[in-house]
């Protein structure tokens, strides 16, 4: 299985993959990969000719340093899971230095205010170094494709925009959310998880639901309340946000125009984990 470190060998075999003709696909990750990221990369290579898959822990969309030094890693159990997909499929995995020369810099963007919401607000200038890393990546690959999770809603907004803002030639691909069979959503932050805790996380996605059911003939306010009280009941959970915006704007509208599509966005604190989720409500 083809492992790139370099930006020049990832050049090189782009350049041949492009004059073939051949299609491409790219799975960006931070690795610690989950069965998330696999039905994204299984899909990638149902739909390609060629499929990159990079791992990289992108240092500038981290607003907490201890945060980044705490992400999980684990490469060869990485590269084990990409191969049992298939062997054929390009990794590009460089060290920071290779992505960002002595210092890492972020790209700042004009989002017109999508990237300040939600986790906007709680992580300032997380979503201009993901775009920064995203340009970067698709500049140098140059995939048909580029395929993200719809658990990181707001994200695949920013990378919409991206692509806009910068021209760049590729069709995003985003995927349904992949879950544990409690209903909590797939994430790589999991794993810090205590089994107590992980079990007790199901409550999100329950949530979630109970708001999607109840979004049209309820006072969705009270009802907003009553459910950041009753997951801040459970011991070591606090809410950190929950909100119903716009799905188009990210915007929390005063009031619902039934005519426009919404979506439901939480992030909820166990210990030191931020678990984060989203749902359609109509």
């Amino acid at each position: 299985m083809p492992i790139y470190l370099k930006k020049e060998e990832v050049e090189s075999t782009v350049h041949k993959a492009i004059l073939s003709k051949r299609s491409m696909g790219l799975v960006p990750t931070m690795g610690s990969l989950h069965h998330g990221h696999l039905s994204l990369i299984e899909k990638a290579n149902k739909e390609n000719d060629i499929v990159w898959v990079s791992i990289f822990i992108n240092p500038t969309q981290f607003n907490d340093p201890n945060d980044l030094s705490r992400y999980p890693k684990n490469l060869e159990k990485d590269y084990g899971l990409i191969k049992n997909i298939c062997e054929k499929i390009k990794i590009f995995s460089p060290n920071e230095k290779e992505i960002y020369g002595k210092t890492p810099t972020l790209q700042k963007y004009d989002f017109k205010k999508i990237d300040v919401e939600l986790e906007g607000k709680h992580r300032k200038n997380h979503f201009n170094g993901v775009a920064t890393i995203v340009s970067k990546l698709l500049t140098l690959i140059k995939p048909n494709k580029v395929y993200f999770g719809e658990k990181d809603y707001q994200q695949t907004q920013i990378i919409k925009k991206l692509i806009c803002l910068e021209n760049i030639n590729v069709n995003m691909i985003i995927c349904p959310t992949v879950r544990e069979k409690n209903g909590l959503a797939l994430s790589s932050r999991n794993n810090f998880l205590s089994n107590v805790d992980r079990g007790n996380s199901s409550i999100i996605y329950k949530s979630l639901n109970l708001l999607k059911s109840n979004f049209i003939n309820s006072n969705l306010k009270s009802l907003r309340k009553n459910i950041i009280n009753d997951i801040n009941k459970k011991k070591n959970f606090k809410v950190e946000y929950l909100e119903i915006a716009n799905a188009e704007t990210l915007q929390i509208d005063e009031k619902i125009n039934p005519k426009k599509p919404y979506r439901a966005f939480i992030c909820v604190r166990v210990n030191e984990v931020r678990l984060i989720d989203n749902i359609l409500l109509n």
